[in-house]
């Protein structure tokens, strides 16, 4: 493992501390690769997983031709929150993983807020 995957893992280990995903405001954990983004959540307390979601899904990938850019992650912010929505979830505590609050994961994070979730 290279030093910024280990940064990124303690980052997140710290963060983990302080917070627990519950029923009425289950974690969403989003996670990050070059060419994908994929978001599940999570519900601590019963230790399940309530919804899950990639940009690698077919029913994302007739939305976003290339799924590892900015554009992709401010469109499978918008998809998700709709997604969330059906299942009944709106309040959330959103788990960035260590991952740094810019880039693909800020612009995801701006994209839930305006598809109508609360965190």
């Amino acid at each position: 493992m290279n030093k910024k995957e280990t940064a990124r893992l303690k980052r997140h280990r710290r963060i983990r501390l302080k917070m627990e995903g519950t029923k009425e405001k289950p974690r969403l954990v989003v996670k990050r690769s070059i060419n994908n983004l994929s978001a599940q959540i999570i519900d601590d307390t019963s230790n399940k997983t309530l919804f899950s979601l990639s940009t690698a899904s077919k029913e994302f990938k007739l939305k976003a031709k290339n799924c590892g850019n900015i554009k992709a992650a401010g469109l499978f912010g918008e998809f998700y929150a709709q997604k969330a929505k059906e299942k009944g979830i709106s309040k959330i505590i959103f788990d960035r993983a260590g991952y740094l609050y810019h880039g693909r994961i800020k612009t995801f994070a701006d994209a839930l807020r305006k598809g109508g979730m609360e965190f």
